[in-house]
């Protein structure tokens, strides 16, 4: 099928267009660019240089993807690059930055929603099936898995991760690591429970969220320290994937993880 380019496009030469693609007016996409098949760009959309879009994207009016990072020390002529996976959506005025090293791209996967004005910074990971709220940010460095929820007006620290299925309430600040299948919410940020809903949703079995149910409680209720809480959670969830998952992110933790909400 033939792409429909809107004539006030403005193409670099060394950009690949794929099959089925529609871009609309003034949109400036700069050279090496790869946009794949069945992809959508809406009006005054801006594609940076070494920016790399799978297939089945939408991307509202005036998303900016893969400019420079806002890093002082960068060099601009580094060629690094942002990768974006398949089926994303991006609403007006996301803004995602390019990484500062060539060897490891700022990287998108699959599946993910991105509302409106959303800020991400150089060299983020992003995992698949996540959901970003209107007007959340990103420092650099950050990592988010898999079907995570954050909220509007969130901010997260550089270099924190954020685990698989947890969810950050809206206006949280992060500055720790945010460990698997928990509800956050704060500012500064602590654990508040887990993620019931997003397990639910997501056909966790009751008795899976019975075990991660019990697991928040050792780490957080019973006042031991981390590494006896992981302890604990070894001899009673050795044969558990989920709470082997929760195990290995917190001893993998390099900022720490978040402590639980201080009780009234």
């Amino acid at each position: 099928m033939s792409n429909k380019i809107h004539p006030t496009a403005i193409i670099s030469k060394t950009a690949i267009i794929e099959e089925n693609v529609e871009i609309g007016p003034y949109v400036i996409i700069e050279d090496n660019v790869i946009i794949g098949k069945n992809t959508k760009i809406g009006a005054f959309c801006y594609i940076y240089a070494n920016t790399q879009l799978g297939e089945n994207n939408l991307l509202s009016p005036h998303v900016c993807l893969g400019g420079l990072p806002q890093d002082i020390t960068f060099d601009p002529n580094k060629k690094t690059y942002l990768k974006i996976g398949n089926n994303n959506i991006f609403r007006e005025f996301v803004n995602i930055h390019r990484s500062t090293k060539e060897e490891l791209p700022t990287t998108i996967g699959d599946n993910n929603y991105f509302m409106g004005t959303v800020h991400l910074g150089h060299d983020c990971i992003v995992g698949n099936h996540n959901i970003f709220v209107q007007n959340c940010i990103l420092a650099g460095h950050v990592i988010v898995g898999n079907r995570v929820l954050i909220s509007g007006h969130v901010a997260i620290h550089q270099f924190c991760r954020i685990g698989d299925y947890s969810i950050i309430g809206g206006l949280s600040k992060i500055v720790k690591d945010v460990p698997p299948f928990m509800m956050v919410d704060g500012n500064p940020a602590s654990v508040v429970g887990i993620n019931v809903v997003g397990l639910k949703r997501n056909n966790f079995s009751e008795e899976q969220r019975r075990h991660i149910k019990n697991a928040y409680k050792i780490l957080y209720k019973k006042g031991l320290t981390y590494s006896s809480a992981i302890e604990e959670l070894k001899k009673q969830f050795s044969n558990d994937p989920n709470i082997t998952n929760l195990i290995s992110f917190i001893e993998n933790s390099k900022r720490g993880i978040l402590g639980a909400e201080k009780e009234s």
